[in-house]
């Protein structure tokens, strides 16, 4: 009987907080979409974020989940224009106003240097993407750690990427 009572409190200890956490989540990720309008023009349920990390940097790609979404294409891609030059200022209000400003990563972003943190923008298919590229490995940390957050935050509508095919590979709807 004890032990039946050991394994019942074991499994509860061990499967609750996978629970909260499951719900906490949903409940973030609910509140960044409610914020996300006030920063991305786009609809983030009519595309998907994906997020690659590479030795240097990483890749933010932005696409819609219908490429024949003409209005969604055009969005996305002035949206990531634009806060190319928001973070090349070293301006990353927009992240911190949707994600918090304890997103991790965001306080190490937002100290780079002119130079330090090289941010290149180009059309694909769908949509566009940002590739980020600093020899700084703390910088690299905190791109990959924001990336991190930013999968966590947008969960079904975005995914990890993987280096050498996130160029290739558009989601499909």
């Amino acid at each position: 009987m004890t032990k039946h009572l050991l394994g019942a409190a074991l499994a509860a200890f061990v499967f609750l907080p996978v629970t909260s956490y499951a719900a906490a989540d949903r409940q973030r990720q609910a509140e960044v979409a409610r914020r996300g309008p006030d920063v991305m023009p786009f609809s983030l349920k009519a595309t998907t974020h994906v997020f690659t990390k590479t030795a240097d940097g990483g890749v933010q790609r932005v696409v819609a989940k219908s490429a024949a979404d003409n209005r969604q294409v055009k969005l996305v891609r002035g949206h990531l224009r634009e806060i190319r030059a928001q973070f090349l200022k070293g301006d990353f209000s927009g992240p911190a106003h949707i994600h918090g400003a304890e997103m991790p990563g965001l306080a190490q972003l937002k100290t780079t240097k002119p130079g330090q943190l090289a941010i290149s923008y180009k059309d694909v298919a769908g949509g566009a993407e940002l590739t980020y590229r600093t020899a700084d490995i703390q910088l690299v940390s905190a791109l990959h750690a924001w990336f991190d957050a930013q999968l966590s935050d947008h969960g079904a509508d975005a995914m990890a990427g993987h280096h050498g095919h996130s160029h290739h590979d558009t989601p499909k709807q």
